[in-house]
């Protein structure tokens, strides 16, 4: 049965805040308990934009793997690694570039919104232009299956998927593949054998969806198949040849309800974040200097809290009972702004306390870090490895 596996990255270019650790780190934390999962460091990817201030990454790496193991990635459940440290993504992007067309570059949504944000940077590099390849070869040389991303990452993971899909049309050809495929289909046994057959006339005949999703199923639960037979059967289906690039779906993350501290989406851009490490005392005095509704400028003024900034963290971290209490208490002036931000401050410091109780043994000891890093690096290269091996055979790169 193939593997089921999960690739998430993150660029390192500052401190973790709460909008990473809802909207990103939480969901890693549930995923890793149910499939196999890698999380990287993508420090070449930070590169594409910081190129000229290197030090804001070699700063950030380190202290960004804290973060995550003082949340709770857990290393005894997903392999944690740096980007730079498998040379193998290169070497894959590097080969991919030969197959790739300009235009399917130049019209990822995100190049062009990216170069209107960062007007203020040069980004007319080649690195800048190929990092969407670069996304895909990240994905695409662990044959994860899954890619955790929001809606505005969607357009990458198709750009990856047509990738795989152009890569396996042009080297899945092996010399003799129908021959072999069919060969395959009589590994299968009688039974299943027509039964491949039926479904994969029914899909190539008339676009049947639910009769290739059979198919799949039905090679990939054969336990006796060689991986080589296991692929040709699979490429097979579509028409293609030998499926040697799997081509990865997206898995939409839980939207973040984490607003910052001025009501917009918390980023560090906007200045409105609290850091997964900020002190009590700062996080204390961020929220209570908080903007409130302007309608309250006097303590006995009534306000509305969907007005206010301070509700949207009262929907994050107070229980019914507290949100039924600002509602009343704001609604009649019969609570102050301070008051209303009390529950809210207790909310968060109490989330921080384990995340900072973890991150300073980690900070402590960095060799733990060094640790963990080093054990993911090899097991991630060791898949990459493989990949490299197949995709070296495939374009005629194994010579001796």
């Amino acid at each position: 049965m193939a593997v089921e596996r999960i690739l998430s990255g993150m660029r390192p270019t500052g401190l973790l805040h709460l909008g990473h650790y809802h909207g990103v780190l939480k969901n890693w934390i549930k995923l890793q308990h149910e499939q196999e999962c890698l999380f990287f460091v993508a420090d070449w990817h930070a590169l594409t934009t910081h190129y000229d201030t290197p030090q804001v990454i070699e700063d950030n790496v380190w202290e960004m793997v804290v973060d995550w193991l003082a949340a709770g990635v857990d290393p005894a459940n997903a392999t944690i690694f740096i980007q730079s440290r498998v040379p193998e993504h290169a070497e894959l992007f590097t080969l991919l570039s030969m197959i790739t067309p300009l235009g399917w570059l130049e019209r990822v949504p995100t190049y062009k919104d990216q170069q209107e944000k960062l007007a203020h940077k040069d980004l007319s590099t080649y690195g800048f232009l190929g990092y969407p390849l670069l996304q895909s070869a990240d994905i695409l040389i662990y044959k994860a299956t899954q890619v955790p991303v929001g809606e505005d990452q969607i357009p990458h993971i198709e750009f990856t998927r047509e990738i795989a899909r152009r890569f396996n049309h042009i080297y899945g050809r092996e010399p003799g593949f129908e021959e072999k495929a069919h060969a395959a289909i009589k590994k299968l046994g009688g039974k299943k054998g027509a039964l491949y057959d039926e479904l994969r006339n029914r899909y190539q005949e008339s676009g049947d969806d639910e009769a290739l999703e059979s198919a799949r199923a039905l090679v990939e639960e054969q336990q006796g198949l060689s991986l080589g037979d296991s692929e040709r059967l699979l490429g097979y289906l579509e028409g293609g040849g030998k499926m040697i690039l799997v081509e990865p779906e997206y898995k939409l993350t839980p939207a973040s309800k984490m607003f910052g501290l001025d009501g917009q989406k918390m980023s560090k851009s906007y200045n409105n974040t609290i850091s997964l490490r900020e002190s009590p005392d700062l996080v204390a005095k961020k929220i209570k200097t908080m903007p409130t509704d302007p309608a309250r400028i006097r303590r006995t003024d009534a306000g509305d809290p969907a007005k206010c900034p301070v509700w949207q963290l009262h929907e994050v971290y107070s229980d019914d009972s507290t949100k039924t209490w600002v509602q009343n208490g704001c609604r009649s002036a019969g609570i102050g702004c301070i008051e209303c931000k009390q529950p809210v401050i207790q909310g968060v410091l109490a989330e921080l306390k384990p995340i900072q109780e973890r991150a300073a043994e980690y900070s402590e000891d960095p060799t733990l870090v060094k640790n963990v890093v080093a054990e993911g690096c090899e097991r991630a290269r060791k898949l990459a490895k493989e990949t490299m091996r197949e995709v070296r055979e495939a374009m005629g790169l194994n010579y001796n």
